[in-house]
């Protein structure tokens, strides 16, 4: 079966496929796992033109207007003369695009759109998601949960239509703690980790409100935060100071990267996350490939990550009671048991693997 991926995205900065296909590592190896039986074709856009293979995938980097990404008609009569069997579209906030492909296309090639964080449009953008949704065979979402309100607020059609199926995974492993700690110099009985972005959909003001309670008792634990933008660091000093939080209970360590957070998921035993929306949590996803069990809050993506709670810890978004309650529980837990569960259901569901078998099963159904 020839399956095609592509997106009306355009990606600056990356001249060279090698440092993009190395960037998104964490997409790039569902399209390796699938290629091991299937004829896989990626279209990629970045300041690079020419043909790629790599691990099996044949990818093609091509450069198209902004105005050729909102009426894509050379996008799409390449893809039509590919050929392909299944075609998958990343994102679901181009409508006008996806009735236009469809056109095109004709009814012989099934699409398949996969979300990426998107929230349902209103008004004349969502009578266009309506139009589009004729034409779309099948949707990815991390849960089936997550698709359901789409359907629910009329965005989609049919029900029948929403597959869950994880859209990203992890290149970590897991490696020796000692080597780990090693590397990173941190310390604490239990080690917990934040990382994410300081803003408020990620509310990094409560975990660190919870935890220091949590502290006060639990006096050798630690957490560390590792962010990539600061919207609300001033915030997080703010409550570090009124608190008169000892320096060494909350560490801001700020960027780190991308390899190096491998040593950072191995050095830690838990991961919080305060995340009030997601769609998938790619640094979830990491860490629980390297064993971190993870204590996050109670929506719909996390609760499919953890098997509803049964992998870790889940808690009411935005409570400190509820975060707080959660954080006491890990002191019951058997942490060394607790890893190898991630790392098993890690494994089974939500490995690159299990992802490639989870879209064959899409793709034969429909």
């Amino acid at each position: 079966m020839k399956i095609v991926f592509a997106s009306y995205v355009y990606s600056p900065g990356f001249s060279n496929p090698e440092s993009w296909l190395n960037r998104i590592n964490f997409y790039t190896g569902i399209l390796e796992a699938l290629a091991a039986k299937q004829q896989v074709i990626s279209i990629e856009q970045i300041d690079y033109e020419g043909e790629y293979l790599n691990k099996g995938v044949h990818y093609h980097f091509k450069r198209f207007s902004k105005i050729g990404l909102i009426f894509p008609l050379q996008m799409h009569q390449f893809i039509k003369g590919l050929e392909p069997d299944i075609v998958f579209i990343h994102g679901l906030h181009f409508p006008l695009q996806l009735i236009q492909f469809k056109l095109c296309l004709g009814s012989a090639t099934r699409i398949i759109v996969q979300h990426h964080a998107e929230q349902p449009f209103t008004g004349v953008k969502k009578l266009l998601q309506q139009l589009a949704d004729r034409g779309v065979d099948a949707y990815l979402f991390a849960s089936r949960e997550l698709g359901m309100e789409w359907v629910e607020k009329g965005n989609l059609q049919k029900a029948d239509k929403i597959q869950g199926v994880m859209e990203v995974s992890s290149v970590f492993y897991p490696v020796d703690k000692d080597i780990a700690l090693a590397k990173t110099g941190i310390n604490g009985a239990p080690i917990f980790l934040w990382v994410g972005r300081l803003n408020q959909n990620k509310d990094p003001l409560n975990v660190v409100k919870a935890f220091l309670k949590f502290a006060e008792v639990n006096i050798s634990a630690r957490l560390y935060m590792i962010y990539q933008t600061e919207e609300l660091l001033p915030e997080v000093l703010a409550l570090l100071d009124e608190q008169k939080a000892p320096c060494n209970l909350v560490t801001l360590v700020g960027k780190v990267s991308r390899p190096d957070l491998l040593y950072w998921f191995n050095s830690a035993d838990f991961l919080i996350s305060g995340s009030f929306y997601e769609a998938a949590g790619v640094a979830v996803c990491e860490a629980m490939s390297c064993g971190c069990i993870p204590v996050l809050t109670d929506i719909s993506s996390f609760r499919m990550m953890t098997n509803n709670g049964n992998c870790g810890l889940l808690y009411e978004p935005g409570s400190e009671a509820a975060l707080l309650s959660a954080l006491q529980k890990t002191q019951e837990m058997d942490i060394e048991e607790g890893k190898k569960k991630s790392i098993k259901y890690f494994q089974s569901n939500l490995s690159f693997q299990a992802i490639a078998q989870g879209i064959e099963r899409v793709v034969t159904s429909i």
